[in-house]
């Protein structure tokens, strides 16, 4: 195996992807239920932030949780992923589905908090990898690393990237190893 097929294998979405989405959901499922509907905005703002790090420790494997942050850092990290999840209004939104029990109420917003988290480690995993194979590689390795990738998977690419002698792709040849895993993903569930 080549370094660029252990980096790739390293990356699969069986390695990462379902990978994360397994631990995300395990954390889900160990969430100590709460009521069904938080009615203060405190509470729901409590609530999520002891899920995201439930969460981050799931994820991350850590034995003792994740560590506290201060108050107001774990709240401003959280909320932005609300933000992600539900838009600009994210924090109101989502507290008005677990308020009102509307459109799958808390339990949807957990699934969907843990749907962005999950978007967010598996990008940060895969991100951290390529990075470390690609900067490893010497100059002349760069560019054998993009032959190579070009000559293993260059007809999955959109002719766009592809086409005179591939300068885009090798241009942005860990952009391109990063969506890596994703576009294998979905091969596969076209294959089905």
């Amino acid at each position: 195996m080549t370094k660029q097929d252990q980096l790739l294998s390293s990356i699969d979405s069986g390695r990462t992807i379902e990978q994360i989405a397994r631990r995300i959901d395990e954390a889900i499922n160990s969430f100590l239920p709460g009521p069904g509907q938080i009615n203060r905005y405190d509470d729901f703002v409590t609530y999520v932030i002891c899920f995201c790090r439930l969460v981050e420790a799931t994820v991350l494997r850590l034995r003792e949780g994740a560590p506290n942050a201060s108050p107001s850092l774990d709240r401003g990290r959280f909320m932005h992923v609300l933000s992600r999840a539900y838009g600009a209004q994210g924090l109101k939104t989502a507290f008005e589905m677990a308020r009102t029990g509307n459109e799958g109420g808390l339990y949807a917003v957990l699934r969907k908090l843990g749907e962005v988290l999950a978007g967010q480690y598996t990008e940060n995993e895969i991100a951290a990898r390529v990075w470390s194979y690609w900067n490893g590689l010497s100059m002349a390795e760069k560019h054998a690393a993009a032959d190579e990738y070009l000559s293993k998977y260059g007809h999955l690419l959109p002719s766009e990237l592809t086409e005179g002698s591939a300068g885009r792709v090798r241009a942005n040849l860990p952009k391109v190893l990063q969506e890596h895993a994703r576009m294998m993903q979905r091969l596969r569930r076209v294959g089905r």
